[in-house]
């Protein structure tokens, strides 16, 4: 195990408890620029540690673990700015989620599909895993980002509380029906070749450590990102760019070392691997996270706002059907992947300014 894999959770979860101790304060510059390499360098780690517990589970249930690992993040991340009550507070969720799909679906896959078709020219898949897992996504992001927009319960982009309760429900336990078909019922389908490990399996002793450092790098990086919080959205806010960029951060942190976990796939010709983990990631943090934060917005109190705004609408609609059309063959080429990369730059711009 690399030294700065568990050396990082531990220095990061000191700082932790000093913030908490009010015996260094966020506001200093150097504390702040400390604990942001921290909070990256934990991040990398908690990544690093499900990827050896997937290595020793095999796939796809290692892809679902390093899914579940983001989304605890990425929830962790969401619920911690919710708690602050501070204005935009109401929409982190919804810019969060959608964001983890635009850079998920366009981003990571448009950045693995080019990589891999420079290395290799053409990367083949099993289309019936890519058929399902969209399927899913597709019918989740509508129900939860879209549909918002046009019920008449309640004034405004969001659910009523029956309504969020029903809509939590359907999508976790959509997701869950997922997870059975992916793992039990037609587990083939989201393995190819040889590819059912992510490499050679750890020992039990690796196993252990990483499991207890992973679950101690969940807890510093939610921590540490409660501190962190106010002070990225104060920044935001006075360099003039929309609030929907916090959760466009929050995406980008939880999903960076993801990317480079299937970048790394794609580039060994493991297009299945790195598709698994990639959009198993945006099925879990629109099928885990909604639920979760819904239920979280009810015990705090909080109006929760879900639907998008008119031109992200469009580009999720355009990510969705784009996304059917590059996985309905089997087979990919760079024309796929710029394409994805074409509509990830403008959703990029469009954030910063719409």
């Amino acid at each position: 195990m690399p030294t700065w894999c568990w050396a990082a959770p531990l220095v990061a979860g000191a700082l932790v408890a000093a913030l908490f101790a009010q015996v260094a304060s966020p506001t200093n510059g150097f504390v702040f620029a400390v604990a942001i390499a921290l909070l990256g360098a934990t991040v990398f780690a908690a990544v690093h540690h499900a990827e050896v517990l997937a290595v020793r589970i095999g796939e796809p249930f290692g892809s679902i673990l390093l899914a579940l690992a983001i989304t605890a993040l990425e929830v962790g991340l969401i619920i911690s700015v919710m708690a602050t009550g501070a204005a935009g507070s109401d929409t982190v969720a919804r810019d969060t989620v959608y964001s983890v799909a635009m850079i998920v679906l366009n981003g990571i896959v448009g950045v693995c599909l080019v990589a891999g078709a420079a290395r290799h020219y053409e990367q083949e898949f099993r289309v019936q895993s890519a058929a399902s897992i969209l399927s899913v996504i597709a019918t989740l992001a509508v129900i939860a980002l879209i549909l918002p927009n046009f019920t008449v319960t309640t004034p405004g982009p969001s659910y009523a509380p029956g309504q969020l309760l029903f809509v939590s429900a359907v999508s976790l336990g959509l997701y869950i029906l997922f997870v059975f078909v992916q793992t039990v019922r037609h587990r083939g389908d989201y393995i190819m070749g040889d590819a059912v490990h992510h490499g050679e399996k750890p020992g039990a002793r690796s196993t252990m450590l990483s499991a207890i450092l992973l679950v101690v790098s969940l807890i510093v990086v939610i921590a540490l990102a409660k501190k962190l919080s106010p002070i990225v959205e104060a920044a935001v806010l006075r360099a003039g760019l929309p609030q929907a960029i916090v959760g466009v951060v929050i995406a980008i942190v939880v999903l960076l070392p993801e990317g480079v976990t299937a970048l790394k796939a794609a580039r060994h010709n493991r297009l299945q691997t790195s598709l698994n983990a990639s959009l198993g990631s945006a099925l879990a943090s629109i099928g885990l996270t909604i639920p979760i934060v819904g239920a979280a917005s009810v015990f705090l109190g909080q109006k929760l706002t879900l639907g998008l705004g008119p031109e992200s609408m469009v580009l999720l609609i355009l990510t969705l059907f784009v996304s059917t059309l590059t996985f309905a063959t089997g087979r990919t080429t760079v024309l796929q992947g710029a394409v994805h990369l074409v509509i990830f730059g403008v959703f990029v711009f469009l954030s910063a300014v719409p």
